[in-house]
């Protein structure tokens, strides 16, 4: 009996797949220049003991097991490695509770996050992570890759909201960390350590997060048009400085603009060097809102508005949440994800702008510009191997631009296979020492999603 057959006859029928065309679709996430290979087998459980099965299985058998959510990682963190088992979460969807009092959810790593948004706000409540894939990313690989979102400048990122996770370690175990309480410190905090690792040490099961209560009246949403880039990147520092915080403040470069027109009509300024969208929330929204605009003026802005009107805040929020999908249309790319002080966001946004001259490369940014967060995207002509090396090769620079202001080669993307190479000159030996000492620990065959994270 080979060892795929075996592991087929230890798990119930269906979960485990070896069909190639099937597969097929399992290999890669949205990476578009990173390599993947190909998987002996896909296993798609349904339950925290079939994950267990499956890994006390790989670790009997040597087997590299490679960690998937929805596939939507830019990184090529969950791309196929030759001879893997994939394990998707996909099935994993069951929201097993919604405690209005402790004001807390209980969801598994299946669980799409636009989803848990939607149960939980009907019960008063929100979750305050909302990566830009918030409708097809599930709750899994936000925390494997500690993902942000728009709404991140006021209340943080995926690891902010997390009390506990249900892990399946390589070994087959199933470890519980963290507490339902809002203060827990028994211990050291091993939540903490796997948020962002990529399931290099564990495979996520179920998160237990917090969860927020709905303000009491609706948002306001606020824009700008800028008809200098730097002037955008500058007011985001005089927004910050002030003592107003929005609960989103994001930044949309000409090139992001007409992409998104490009490929949906929203009515948005194509002449436009800059736009900067916004949301204010809680009692004061719209008075908030109005001194953002007003700041705006000051700084520049050629055009503000803001508003309180359901359909046209959407409209303005939704065309910000296009960016990613019309940048993906528009051809092959690699999207980046710097971070860096806001105080440095209007000289990276220069920078940027001044590699892609000099390259010769289009790219299109989109950011989080309240936290410094920028994803510069690289449109490419196609994915010839010149082209995919003179990309890199740019994408590396903007990275390194980044580390010198003071930043970050990833914000929320994760290191994937995508940046390995440019994490030294972020991490120094010892940092990377430890890194590794903690798979030792934790993975000592090295099965868990190889060669990814660092």
């Amino acid at each position: 009996m080979s060892a795929i057959d075996e592991l087929t006859g230890e798990l119930p029928a269906g979960v485990l797949v070896t069909d190639p065309d099937v597969m097929e679709g399992y290999r890669r996430d949205k990476a578009a220049l990173v390599p993947a290979g190909t998987p002996a087998a896909l296993a798609r459980p349904v339950s925290t003991e079939q994950v267990s099965v499956i890994m006390r299985w790989a670790a009997r058998h040597g087997v590299t097991v490679v960690p998937r959510g929805a596939g939507t990682g830019l990184a090529g963190g969950a791309n196929a490695i030759d001879g893997c088992v994939i394990v998707c979460l996909e099935r994993m969807t069951a929201i097993r509770e919604i405690d209005a009092v402790d004001q807390v959810a209980v969801a598994e790593a299946g669980v799409i996050n636009a989803d848990l948004e939607r149960a939980v706000r009907g019960q008063g409540m929100f979750y305050p992570p909302d990566p830009g894939s918030f409708e097809i990313s599930t709750i899994g690989g936000n925390v494997a890759t500690n993902a942000g979102g728009m709404r991140c400048v006021k209340y943080g990122v995926t690891r902010d909201s997390v009390l506990g996770l249900e892990i399946v370690l390589a070994d087959g175990r199933v470890l519980r960390t963290g507490a339902r309480s809002l203060k827990n410190v028994a211990g050291l905090d091993l939540t903490s350590l796997f948020i962002g690792s990529e399931g290099t040490l564990g495979i996520v099961t179920a998160a237990t997060v917090k969860l927020r209560p709905l303000p009491a009246t609706p948002p306001a949403v606020f824009v700008a048009s800028f008809p200098a880039l730097s002037a955008a990147g500058q007011v985001v520092t005089m927004i910050m400085a002030a003592s107003v915080r929005p609960s989103m403040l994001e930044l949309i470069d000409n090139a992001t603009i007409n992409a998104i027109e490009d490929y949906r009509r929203m009515d948005l300024d194509r002449n436009a060097a800059a736009l900067i969208v916004g949301q204010a929330d809680g009692s004061d929204a719209l008075k908030d809102a109005e001194r953002i605009a007003t700041i705006c003026e000051q700084a520049g802005a050629d055009y503000v508005a803001c508003t309180r009107d359901p359909d046209e805040a959407d409209g303005l929020i939704a065309a910000r949440r296009l960016a990613g999908t019309a940048l993906l249309e528009a051809g092959p790319t690699v999207i980046e994800d710097i971070g860096v002080p806001r105080s440095r966001l209007a000289e990276m946004l220069g920078e940027i702008e001044r590699i892609a001259r000099e390259a010769k490369v289009r790219i299109a940014t989109v950011g989080h510009a309240g936290d410094g967060n920028l994803h510069p995207t690289l449109v490419l002509d196609d994915t010839e191997p010149t082209t995919r090396d003179h990309a890199l090769a740019v994408a590396e620079a903007i990275c390194l631009a980044a580390i010198s202001r003071g930043g970050t080669v990833t914000g929320e993307h994760g290191i994937g296979m995508l940046k390995r190479g440019w994490l030294a000159s972020q991490l120094d030996g010892t940092a990377i020492d430890v890194h590794d000492r903690i798979k030792a620990a934790l993975d000592p065959r090295g099965l868990l999603n190889p060669g990814r994270g660092w």
